[in-house]
C-alpha cells in the first residue's frame, strides 16, 4: 500500500504536463534535455511528486546516456525495483516507493561499487541544494 495515494485528476492538477507523462503514464523524457543531468552541486534528489528523497549527489556520476544516473539509492525504502515486460523489452523499472510515481530504470552496466547504473528521467526528479 502506498503512503500518498491520489487520483489521476488530483496529479494533474499538482504535476506539470511532463512530469505526469513520466511520473503517472510511465513515460520516457528525451535524453539530454534534463538541467538535473549536467548538475554537479551537492545535495539530495527527491521525487517531484511527494519529495520522497531518493538519491545523493554523492552517487550521482555521468554515465553519458543523457539521463541523470547514479550507482544506488539513499535507502532500501526509498525505491521499488519491479519487471518492466513493456515495448518489447525485459527491464526493472525503479517507482518511487511513497507515492508509485515511475522515475526510471536499473541497469547493470554501472560503476563500482555497486555495478549498478540507475538511470533516471529528470523531470521526475527535483534537487535540494545541501545547506
Amino acid at each position: 500500500m502506498r503512503e500518498i495515494v491520489k487520483s489521476e485528476e488530483e496529479w494533474q492538477k499538482e504535476l506539470t504536463g511532463m512530469q505526469c507523462f513520466v511520473l503517472r503514464e510511465k513515460g520516457t523524457e528525451r535524453p539530454f534535455t534534463s538541467p538535473l543531468n549536467d548538475n554537479k552541486e551537492e545535495g539530495i534528489y527527491v521525487c517531484a511528486a511527494c519529495d520522497t528523497p531518493l538519491f545523493s549527489s554523492e552517487t550521482k556520476y555521468e554515465s553519458g546516456s543523457g539521463w541523470p544516473s547514479f550507482f544506488t539509492p539513499i535507502g532500501e525504502q526509498s525505491v521499488e525495483e519491479i519487471v518492466d515486460n513493456s515495448h518489447g523489452m525485459i527491464r526493472t523499472e525503479v517507482i518511487c516507493r511513497t507515492c508509485g510515481g515511475h522515475l526510471g530504470h536499473v541497469f547493470n552496466d554501472g560503476p563500482k561499487p555497486t555495478g549498478l547504473r540507475y538511470c533516471m528521467n529528470g523531470v521526475a526528479l527535483k534537487f535540494v541544494k545541501a545547506a
